[in-house]
């Protein structure tokens, strides 16, 4: 085992989540809901609406909860138990 290895073991980096969301959006308001039932206080919200690019990725699948060290992604609809899962698997999970 090399000494990098060694050093992201005894110190992980932490995750670092976004939310994708609109702004009047019932079911981002419900993401949120799930991410504080979670326990998964530490996340960047980003706003979709306006931005093209963020448009034609996100438009139609938003919220989405993304990873952004492995640039895994969650889509809606999720639970508690599907985000606790998805933090899990980074291998660094959050305080869930």
């Amino acid at each position: 085992m090399s000494g990098e290895e060694v050093l992201q073991i005894l110190y992980p980096v932490p995750m670092r989540l976004v939310l994708f969301q609109r702004d009047n959006c019932h079911l981002c308001d419900l993401a949120l809901a799930v991410l504080a039932q979670a326990r998964c206080p530490e996340f960047d919200s980003v706003f979709i609406d306006g931005d093209e690019t963020l448009e034609s990725r996100y438009g139609v699948r938003v919220p989405v909860l993304h990873e952004a060290g492995s640039g895994r992604e969650l889509d809606w609809p999720f639970d508690a138990e599907k985000v606790r899962a998805f933090t899990s698997l980074a291998g660094t999970p959050l305080s869930c």
